[in-house]
């Protein structure tokens, strides 16, 4: 996970810090230590706040190119629905569902679908002032990568942290949440309707217990940040995923797969409307 990268500086910080105070007397030592260290933990939390917290839906739609799953033409979220967000918050969910369908799009190479969700996600960028994120330079790159399955995902990944980074050092962390979790539950909705019986689909249930651990670290993350009517709002819609997935172990069974796929689409709905 992206939190790796910051787990090294931090690392990095500590191990600067104590070499430097090493050399003084041990009272001053012990002192300097202990500012240094608050320091590090001030670092660290300004660092994980701007870390995209989950696996990004570029590196969950590789995972059903591997399945070697078809694409579906019209599953994601029709462009024209774009013009139906006013709010900052459903343009910040949204800017995540239609984030899950280019990487949809590109990693399944379907130019025009991906020239479609750029226009819309620009369209949401430009209203959330991110629109230098989203811009010319972002798709000439996906255009000349279209062969390369894993620098399209280093790209659109790039382009998911660079958004969440955004929001965060710009004190909206609730609307960056928000895109992760539109994110997440667009990357589920592809990922349970990659054919009309997903259950059958071999190997999509690994996909889905993976999912389980990220929708759990997004619940968690949520927390400090639900007194945020916004946030809170968002979190409730999930609550049947969270019923499905509290009562499923460590494998899925059909039956588990099916009620996983109803939870999704009854939480999509509500979200692209």
């Amino acid at each position: 996970m992206k939190k790796i990268f910051a787990g090294v500086i931090i690392t990095m910080l500590i191990l600067s810090s104590v070499a430097y105070t090493s050399c003084k007397n041990r009272a001053a030592q012990k002192e300097q230590q202990q500012e240094e260290l608050d320091q590090v933990g001030q670092i660290e939390k300004q660092i994980e706040s701007n870390v995209y917290p989950l696996p990004t839906s570029a590196e969950v739609i590789k995972m059903l190119t591997d399945l070697e799953v078809g694409f579906i033409i019209g599953i994601s979220n029709p462009v024209d629905n774009v013009k139906k967000y006013f709010s900052s918050t459903t343009r910040a969910v949204n800017l995540g569902v239609y984030g899950a369908d280019l990487s949809y799009a590109t990693l399944y190479n379907m130019q025009q679908e991906v020239i479609n969700n750029m226009s819309a996600i620009r369209s949401l960028a430009n209203e959330l002032n991110m629109s230098k994120i989203y811009n010319e330079e972002l798709y000439d790159k996906i255009k000349q990568n279209f062969d390369n399955r894993d620098q399209l995902v280093s790209i659109l990944t790039t382009a998911f942290n660079d958004t969440y980074a955004y929001l965060a050092e710009n004190d909206q962390q609730p609307l960056a949440l928000l895109v992760v979790g539109g994110a997440w539950v667009e990357g589920m909705y592809l990922t349970t309707h990659v054919s009309e019986a997903a259950y059958q689909v071999a190997g999509i249930s690994k996909v889905l217990l993976e999912q389980k651990k990220s929708f759990d670290l997004f619940l968690e993350i949520t927390q400090p940040y639900m007194n945020d009517a916004s946030v809170s709002d968002f979190v409730k819609q999930l609550e049947p995923i969270k019923t499905v997935y509290a009562g499923i172990g460590t494998s899925l069974s059909d039956q588990n797969i099916k009620d996983i796929t109803a939870a999704i689409t009854t939480v999509r709905a509500k979200i692209v409307e």
